[in-house]
Order: structure tokens, then sequence, then C-alpha cells
């Protein structure tokens, strides 16, 4: 029996991690941290429902925290087999999964040396060293060659666009070709490929983060020069609270782009973010893995100023002259970026600018929502500034860009999965697959076992 299994990603956007089970062989696709409300995040101490040591292999679409942050946990807990990935992504992954480790410890340290923790002691969920050996693990795959997993298993990546070395899946196995979208990217996007079609599937694993959703239609460039141009006619420093892979990388270019046209010819910008500082480097050196000429790249990434240690980010926020600040994270979940939100969330003249999406219950969604007050390391936080976003600048694909990918597969699936997508996104996007479409669609429930017939 051929069985697929939500572990994760079923009813929110973050966490995913799902289970293809075969007879004794079981190849898990992606394994995320949960992120967001505190009971999600709960989830991520929680064991699995399934015995570690039991997985064969891991296969990431893409390198996201919500995809790949739970890794050293599954080893920690018993998993041993090979994690496959591209060779973008694997790259990407350490950065992701050191910088996390590194930042769990740190927090723990924090929350035990000032006290404000239940815990006796609070430990992070893994460590730096533990984030090290996940990384021996890994074997990168090559973009549209086949290759063999366990249990007579057959996988074949293709471009997801969304962010560097981000990949969709086909997986042959029990006679059934299963194809996983991972995170989709936009089509028409200035920095990364188009999502690659897919022609042919049995079952369809798809996302559905703005499934009930448009972008909007509008230039992104201009829309960005419009609110750091007012910002900065107040006086204000614009804050960009922006994932280190992928959002940081295409505002660089954006921002660079409207520099080259003559405007913000006196704002200078920084990134603040020494993971982000990595994931442009990176960039440059997959060189095939996105639009830019070498030329392009280098010259995007020269026009912003780096601040790469600690004392350059505390002056940084004491700095009242205008500028931008864009730095991680990207729903404002942690990093340096909470830094500047304490310092400069409290002045009007301030724009704190959100550029992807937020899920439910983090600081970024709150403030989105009309919170009027943050807490930061224990101590609640005035906010004054102006606060907005450009969903225009999302690397996720909207409704009708993920109705553009279903559209390519030639006859119609046995059914189609919707995961990754808090409910009411997911519930649109499967009626509008069986409006649209005509498809078998349904919406898995968290640790649902789904038979695959």
């Amino acid at each position: 029996m051929l069985t697929l299994t939500c572990l994760g990603g079923a009813g929110t956007v973050t966490g995913s991690k799902h289970l293809l089970t075969h007879d004794d062989t079981r190849i898990m696709i992606d394994c995320g941290l949960f992120q967001g409300l505190k009971n999600l995040r709960e989830l991520n101490w929680r064991r699995l429902p399934i015995n570690p040591h039991s997985v064969d292999a891991v296969v990431l679409t893409h390198a996201h925290l919500d995809h790949c942050g739970y890794l050293p946990r599954l080893l920690l807990d018993g998993f041993e087999g090979e994690i496959y990935a591209s060779r973008a992504t694997r790259d990407v992954a350490e950065l992701i999964l050191l910088d996390s480790a590194w930042l769990q410890e740190k927090d723990a340290e924090f929350a035990n040396r000032k006290g404000f923790t239940k815990h006796k002691p609070a430990l992070p969920l893994y460590r730096v060293v533990d984030a090290e050996r996940t990384m021996r693990q890994f074997r990168t795959v090559a973009w549209h060659k086949e290759i063999e997993l366990p249990g007579n298993a057959r996988m074949l990546m293709r471009r997801a666009g969304h962010i560097l070395g981000a990949a969709t899946l086909q997986i042959d196995i029990a006679g059934k070709r299963i194809v996983f979208s991972g995170d989709l990217g936009r089509y028409r996007d200035p920095v990364m490929h188009d999502p690659e079609p897919v022609t042919e599937a049995d079952y369809i694993v798809v996302e559905s983060t703005y499934g009930n959703r448009r972008h909007d239609a509008a230039d992104p460039q201009e829309a960005l020069a419009q609110v750091i141009e007012r910002t900065v006619s107040r006086g204000g420093t614009v804050v960009i609270p922006a994932f280190a892979v992928g959002r940081a990388q295409s505002l660089i270019y954006q921002l660079w782009r409207l520099k080259q046209a003559g405007r913000l010819k006196n704002v200078p910008v920084y990134l603040d973010s020494p993971m982000a500082t990595s994931a442009t480097e990176l960039l440059c050196r997959h060189n095939v893995d996105h639009k830019l000429t070498a030329d392009e790249c280098a010259a995007a990434c020269g026009a912003v100023n780096y601040i790469r240690d600690v004392e350059e980010s505390k002056a940084l926020s004491a700095n009242r002259y205008p500028k931008v600040i864009i730095s991680a994270s990207g729903m404002a979940t942690g990093g340096r970026v909470l830094h500047h939100i304490a310092a400069f969330g409290g002045d009007h003249r301030n724009t704190l600018l959100f550029s992807g999406f937020q899920a439910a219950g983090t600081r970024g969604r709150k403030l989105l929502e009309g919170a009027r007050e943050v807490k930061i390391y224990g101590h609640w936080m005035p906010v004054n500034a102006e606060v907005t976003e450009l969903p225009m600048l999302s690397a996720h694909a909207d409704s009708d860009e993920l109705m553009r990918w279903l559209s390519g597969f030639q006859r119609p699936p046995r059914r189609v999965f919707i995961v990754h997508g808090e409910p009411e996104a997911s519930e649109a996007l499967r009626e509008r697959i069986i409006r649209e479409l005509g498809w078998d669609a349904t919406v898995p429930l968290q640790d649902q076992v789904l038979e695959l017939y």
C-alpha cells in the first residue's frame, strides 16, 4: 500500500513534512520547523508520530526554515539516511541550519541569563554541532536528471522559482507518480526563473500560501520607490524585515535598478544580516539558478552597504539619518531586525515595510493587522511608525499563478492535495481547482494518512 501522511504544512504555512510510505520504505519530502503561533511552535518539541530511524531518505524542495529547519532534530531522534537537494539548496540549507542552531543556542542562553523562561533550564531544539552533522548527510541532485531513491523509487527535480535552488519534485514509486510543488515562485520575476511546467502526475501535492489572493499588478519598483521617498521626505528610515534568502536579494536588485534610474540617489541602503550577506554571495556563485548575468549580479550586490558585526548593527540603530535597512527575519520573529524595530518603530517619521508572507502569530502579521505595540525581548515597544506591505514583492505564486502551473498538466490527476496554506487559502484554492479544472481536490489534516490507490 502507498500512503501520504502530512506531518506538517497541513492547515498552516509552516512545518512542511510530507511522508510517502510504501511497504517498509519511508521517504520524507521536506522537514521544516513550525513558526508563528505558540501552539504551532510547540509542535517542534513534540515527537513525531513515526520513528525517525525508520525514515529511509529526506528530499528537500528548498531551504527555507519552514522546509528544512527540523532536519537536525530528525537526526538527533534517530534518522540516519541521506538528504537529497539541489546544489544551491544544499548550500543555502547550510546557512539556514547553522544560523537557526546558533540563534537557538543564544536564545536559550539569553532566556536563562535574564530569567524569562518557564523551563529550568531553557534548552535549544538543536545545537550548531547538530546542524554541522546534518550537512554531512546531504547528497546533491542535478536539474532534470532522474535519480534512484530507496525502495526502487525514482525522483526528478525541476526549477520552481521562489528562491535559489527551489525545486518541484516528481517521485515515481509503486507504479504511481506523485508531484510536489514545494513553494512555487512568480512568473516573470526579474531575478528568479519561472516555475517549470510538469505535464504528468497521478497525484499532485500543491502549496496554497496565496491560494485565496491575487498579487497587486502595480510595478513593484515604483511602489517600493514611493514608500522610501515619502519616508525620506519625513526625515525617516525604512526598516524592511526580509527573508535572508530570496527576498533580501530581490530587494537588493530592485533598489539597484532604482538607483540606476536616478531614484534614491542619496539614500544609503544597508543589509544587516550575516546570513543574508552570505546568501547574496551564493546568488552570484549559483548563476545558472537565476536570470542575472555575472555583471548584473556583481553590480547589484555592490550597491549595498553590508553590516557584518554586532557593533556596526548597534551603530546603525543609533543612526537617525534617512536610510533603508534590510534585515532578517522576514516575519520579525527574531534576528537583528528586532533591534531595528525597537529603535525605529516608535517614531512616526519611520516606516516598517513588509515584503513577504506573514504567518499567523508572528510579529509581522500582528503589525500588519494594526498592533500599536509589540513585545521584543520581554519588553513592550510602542509602534508609531507607518506600517505597510508590498505584496507584489512576494516570492510566492498567487492564486492565478498556482492555477497557471496546475493547468500545465496534460491530463487530470487522480487527486490534488492542497497543503502549506492557512485554512481559508487552502479551501479557496480547492474550490477553484474543482470549479475551473474539474479535478478531485482535498485539503489534508495534520497527521492524516491518505491512501494513494
